[in-house]
């Protein structure tokens, strides 16, 4: 049986192809919703390019039919204006003139004739007031995930007899999957099924203080190749860093995508700071002409254009956890790094007007072929999913992508764990060859014992 969906403004500024996302059922505009793209096409940043595409493919649709009539949709299904129900009542407490009102008020009207609809919307107050009138709503589904508990992490724990783990410390030869099992409550010995370039903490089924640590190539578990490394000095120290390391090390045509999510103090954004200086100033051959850094900021990103200042200028304020973090890798020091905050300034500002380090706002990234380049994505939780896309598909050679956040904290307001492009991209690149992912643990927070603290019970 054919539905009736109505569509908010919301929908399709995050996802402008929405309009063929609905298969052969019938999908109702407002006319509040178009003079919501008309006010926004006009807008800096994603959101005008988003709602300029979705009043092109409007025109496309209206050259071939009436829109008021109702338009056969290129997907199946058909796209209609309504432009009745202005008299229709609702609550006395919903304002008449706002737009989310005039959109129940449409709703409302279809449902008293007999044809119920439902609200598909990003925004969470709309569904609530829908559900106060009876009105049947729903979230935008199309781009979203698994629960985060469902998410991809990248690694798993496993168990291997303990005569398999010899050759593969000693002789550094391959496991295979077929020795792997992991254990259920009721201690069923269970198989593993793993994906390309997910790691593994193997454990001894005989010895718990037994543990090696791999990563599936393909075809079989191999051994880390870069556990003795020191990139910028940093060691890691815990078994999520070694993961970390493991992929940021690889170059860019082995590794040329690396996803991270964790908590804060889990030393993502420090690791690929330490990891993409290494690269740079630690190694004869440099493959990298800088390292660039950039984290989506949604007030920021739609108002840069209007701030004084240069570029560099503008986007200062959102570099402060950077500098944070180049402050405990240009001086490891710790007991004289604070001693001559002007000579670390100093240290830090050479790596800056040298361009080993840059900072973009992302605004000014997209329609980029960026090349050999070290790119690292921070607070990528907050990216939208074609925010996610586009970054990813500016790769030109020799660059490797870093993307960094925690999907438990998300600024975003149109964006929730299941939907923001951090966690979008690690579902969509699961199993590719060329993408490297670790979720970094709660227990493997370092900032300090209150971090981690905090981590785990807030």
């Amino acid at each position: 049986m054919s539905k009736i969906y109505v569509l908010d403004t919301s929908v399709l500024i995050q996802s402008p192809s929405a309009l063929n996302c609905f298969e052969d059922n019938t999908i109702v505009l407002t006319v509040s919703v178009l003079e919501e793209l008309d006010v926004l096409k006009s807008a800096e940043g994603e959101k005008g390019a988003n709602a300029r595409q979705v009043i092109r493919y409007l025109e496309n649709l209206r050259s071939s039919g009436n829109l008021v009539d109702g338009v056969a949709l290129p997907g199946g299904g058909t796209l209609r204006l309504e432009l009745n129900y202005k008299d229709v009542e609702i609550h006395q407490s919903f304002a008449d003139a706002k737009n989310d009102n005039r959109i129940l008020r449409v709703c409302l009207g279809l449902k008293n004739d007999g044809a119920p609809p439902i609200i598909v919307t990003r925004d969470i107050m709309l569904r609530i007031k829908a559900q106060v009138l009876g009105i049947a709503s729903e979230d935008f589904s199309t781009e979203q995930v698994s629960c985060i508990e469902g998410q991809y992490t990248g690694r798993i724990d496993v168990y291997a007899p303990d005569d398999k783990l010899t050759g593969f410390k000693i002789k550094k030869k391959g496991l295979s999957a077929d020795f792997l099992y992991t254990v259920n409550g009721q201690a069923q010995n269970l198989p593993v099924q793993l994906v390309a370039n997910q790691f593994v903490t193997i454990q001894s089924e005989l010895s718990k203080k037994k543990t090696l640590l791999g990563r599936f190539d393909g075809q079989t578990v191999v051994a880390l190749e870069s556990l003795e490394e020191r990139p910028f000095g940093v060691k890691p120290r815990n078994a999520g860093q070694r993961f970390l390391q493991e992929a940021l090390m690889k170059d860019a045509d082995n590794a040329p995508l690396v996803i991270v999510k964790g908590p804060a103090g889990t030393a993502k954004t420090f690791y690929a700071l330490a990891v993409g200086l290494h690269k740079l100033l630690g190694e004869e051959e440099r493959k990298y002409r800088r390292i660039l850094i950039t984290r989506p900021h949604t007030q920021f990103d739609d108002d840069i254009g209007f701030l004084p200042g240069s570029e560099q200028e503008k986007i200062a304020p959102l570099l402060r956890p950077i500098m944070d973090n180049l402050e405990i890798l240009v001086d490891r020091d710790e007991k004289l790094r604070y001693r001559d905050e002007g000579e670390l300034r100093g240290k830090i500002n050479e790596l800056f007007d040298r361009e080993i380090i840059t900072a973009e706002a992302m605004n000014f990234i997209r329609g980029r072929s960026i090349t050999h380049t070290w790119l690292i994505i921070d607070e990528a939780q907050n990216l939208t999913p074609k925010q996610a896309k586009g970054i990813i598909t500016r790769a030109g050679k020799g660059t490797k992508i870093i993307l960094l956040g925690d999907p438990n904290q998300i600024d975003h307001p149109l964006l929730d764990e299941r939907t923001n492009g951090l966690s979008y991209a690690s579902e969509k690149m699961k199993d590719s060859a060329l993408c490297w992912q670790i979720t970094m643990k709660v227990d493997e927070c370092e900032r300090s014992k209150l971090s981690g603290d905090a981590s785990a019970r807030m």
